[in-house]
């Protein structure tokens, strides 16, 4: 599997990130676990936000046996939180760490795969709940923030992740489709909205060797995919990418 060539050429250097701070929704496994570990060994401070505070913790030391900078942990249940508790986070992220120049939407659920008549009305809403609707409500809580950290560093980045069924429908991935469609409407949105010192991004990353990519395609080797480590490195380029911004983005060339 091919990178866009973007991406291969990109060669960051090891303190690319250094004094910033980027959080990483998911972080506790697959990619999101990746790229935290890429931006923490390029120098980021990084908040590590998800469900689940075993796979944070194990996260965090990995992270510290690399070397890295000293991660947060932020537990959060993007199924049940509500908008006081993304306020709180963004009041914290900003007494206690000061700035936020990158924020990196990667948690979602895959759902139900099958067709729209079969699916439960509560299915669907969870999953807007957590694919869509939190990205919205985080992104809303935190830019101010953002612009605060770009105003007085020179600029910040949004990275929303994306998919192919994003941008074309397929028959049977229902929920997930529709809620990645909405996701790319949000990041064009608000990359509108923005004035480009809070940069905004779309990125599909294409195939990876995930456990959610595997309970969708159980036949398909992984071995024939790219793992997520090597997936990482796009996000680390859009987080430092000054010059892009408004995109549309596949990490993989079909």
């Amino acid at each position: 599997m091919r990178l866009d060539p973007r991406y291969t050429e990109f060669r960051p250097a090891p303190d690319l990130l250094a004094d910033r701070v980027v959080l990483v929704t998911g972080a506790g496994d697959g990619i999101g676990r990746a790229i935290a570990r890429s931006c923490a060994a390029h120098g980021a401070t990084v908040v590590l936000l998800g469900r689940t505070v075993e796979k944070l913790e194990r996260v965090y030391d990995t992270i510290r046996s690399e070397g890295g900078p000293e991660p947060a942990i932020y537990p959060m249940d993007l199924a049940g939180a509500m908008p006081p508790d993304y306020e709180a986070l963004a009041e914290r992220c900003g007494s206690e760490l000061g700035r936020l120049d990158g924020l990196v939407h990667n948690a979602a659920l895959i759902g139900v795969l099958g067709p729209i008549e079969h699916y439960s009305p509560e299915a669907w809403q969870e999953l807007m709940q957590v694919n869509v609707n939190a990205p919205f409500l985080l992104s809303r809580a935190l830019v101010p923030l953002m612009h605060r950290t770009a105003s007085a560093h020179g600029h910040a980045s949004i990275v929303f992740t994306s998919s192919g069924v994003g941008r074309r429908g397929r028959a049977y991935w229902g929920g997930y489709s529709v809620s990645k469609f909405a996701i790319e409407g949000l990041s064009q949105v608000l990359a509108d909205e923005l004035d480009g010192s809070v940069r905004v991004n779309s990125l599909n990353p294409g195939p990876v060797r995930t456990r959610m990519r595997a309970s969708a395609f159980p036949a398909e080797d992984p071995q024939t995919l790219i793992t997520p480590e090597e997936a990482a490195r796009a996000w680390l380029w859009l987080l430092d990418a000054r010059d892009v911004h408004g995109q549309v983005l596949d990490a993989q060339i079909p």
